[in-house]
């Protein structure tokens, strides 16, 4: 087995792999990096001009993972694309919500080569997206070899599979991005045990994050609804950024039950943008294939509430309430970046972080700072001191470290990839699995270099 990084930067963003197993040629997600804009945003797949894909296999539909597969399947006419049912039903949603945000990005940043695709290339490769039932074995023939695909379900989001693949007696998994524990509206990945695989391709997404056992996602999702009630409390507003598949839908579920039992002041909460309209797909998505437990329902029960257009920066909002609001990392030109930019002022306000964030990131560096210490809206150039209460809840997508290393060890693998993680992730990993097994071939792969297994 032969396999390629072909994410240019390394680390989490335009997540890509090719993987050469025999007769079999694939690709593992074809992704757009959220901090690069233009051609290097994506995957480097100029390595792949001489080669034929026999398929694509899509892990997930978040961004990073999905967001350059049209620009792939364009120059890969013969290429099948795998994925989940609830992915199938999502996937194409997703990508024209890229386009239009590129549309905006080059009227706004001057960003010539956008948009990376049509809305018109979205539609012509819809129709080459093949759903794959969890745990039914596809089988791929070539050249007298058959190459064996099954699905397993990954937690982390709707949709979500990690994989194995069995050629000539190797079996080899692939965890994709993955979650044990349940959530609130998605139960934990179901991961074959006690099966050996020769090589796990492993997420390392926290491998820099200690894992406090007595932090369970329940007793953080208790610790939110506290803040959220002492926030409403005192008069202040609550906004808590999150990502638009997924995250706002578990939010928005918690904050009806917490409203329900009388946990909270019944403020108004309000919400906007993709992720809304993804409520409408995940209520479709709970009723065809019960991989989720989310409907409509919860929108109706909140009397969900438009934010308002027009936000002046440092100006007191004129309705209290709760706004649940993309993008997840405070990205500029997003109403979470603006919103922040009214509450920041004030100590009776809030800001509460739920998932991961991007050093690099608005998010990320707002989290770096302390009350008190000055903080620039570079976008809109403002800039404000931090009086109001910014706090981050443990309610990551991404499984911890020691599960992810138990997992990988319990296969008895010989060889481990390591992948979606930042330098320090990877290197935690790498020292771990080797202390724990030195024989163990650990690999970080480098950006665009293959490795032969």
């Amino acid at each position: 087995m032969r396999i390629t990084d072909l994410n240019r930067k390394g680390g989490i963003g335009s997540n890509s792999l090719l993987v050469e197993i025999g007769n079999f040629k694939l690709v593992v997600d074809a992704g757009l990096h959220p901090k690069y804009a233009g051609p290097e945003a994506i995957p480097d797949f100029s390595r792949l001009a001489d080669i034929a894909l026999d398929c694509v296999i899509v892990t997930h539909c978040h961004l990073d993972h999905i967001g350059g597969l049209p620009v792939l399947l364009k120059q890969h006419k013969e290429a099948k694309v795998f994925m989940s049912r609830s992915n199938s039903m999502l996937l194409e949603r997703m990508l024209h919500n890229s386009c239009n945000v590129m549309k905006r990005q080059k009227a706004e940043m001057n960003i010539e080569e956008y948009p990376l695709f049509t809305h018109e290339d979205i539609d012509d490769i819809g129709q080459r997206f093949i759903p794959v039932e969890y745990q039914a074995p596809l089988k791929l023939e070539s050249g007298g070899e058959t190459l064996e695909i099954t699905f397993h379900k990954a937690g982390h989001v709707a949709g979500a599979v990690g994989f194995e693949l069995k050629h000539n007696g190797r079996k080899i998994f692939f965890t994709g991005d993955v979650l044990f524990t349940p959530q609130r509206i998605l139960p934990g990945a179901k991961f074959p045990g006690n099966v050996d695989f020769d090589t796990i391709v492993t997420e390392t997404t926290r491998g820099e994050t200690e894992t406090n056992p007595n932090k369970t996602r329940q007793a953080e999702v208790d610790r939110l609804i506290a803040a959220v009630k002492n926030t409403l409390e005192r008069g202040g507003s609550v906004l808590i950024p999150v990502f638009a598949l997924g995250r706002m839908q578990e939010i928005l579920s918690i904050i009806n039950d917490a409203r329900k039992a009388d946990k909270f002041l019944r403020t108004p909460v309000f919400a906007a943008g993709l992720g809304l309209d993804i409520c409408n797909y995940f209520d479709q998505i709970s009723k065809r294939t019960g991989d989720i437990k989310f409907t409509r329902k919860v929108i109706k029960e909140l009397q969900l509430r438009r934010p308002p257009r027009k936000l002046v920066p440092g100006k007191e909002l004129k309705e209290q309430g709760i706004y649940v609001l993309s993008s997840g990392m405070l990205v500029g030109h997003t109403p979470s970046y603006m919103m922040a930019s009214t509450l920041m002022h004030s100590d009776r306000n809030s800001i509460f972080f739920v998932g991961y964030c991007d050093p690099d990131t608005p998010g990320g560096k707002l989290m770096e700072k302390e009350p008190g210490d000055t903080f620039t809206f570079e976008v809109i150039d403002y800039e404000t001191k931090i009086r109001a209460q910014i706090e981050r809840f443990e309610l990551s997508g991404h499984a911890n470290r020691e599960e992810l290393l138990e997992f990988a060890l319990q296969a008895n693998p010989k060889n481990v990839i390591l992948t979606h993680g930042d330098q320090g992730a990877r290197d935690w990993f790498a020292k771990e699995l080797k202390a724990a097994d030195p024989e163990l071939n650990v690999i970080d792969p480098q950006p665009l270099e293959t490795y032969e297994l």
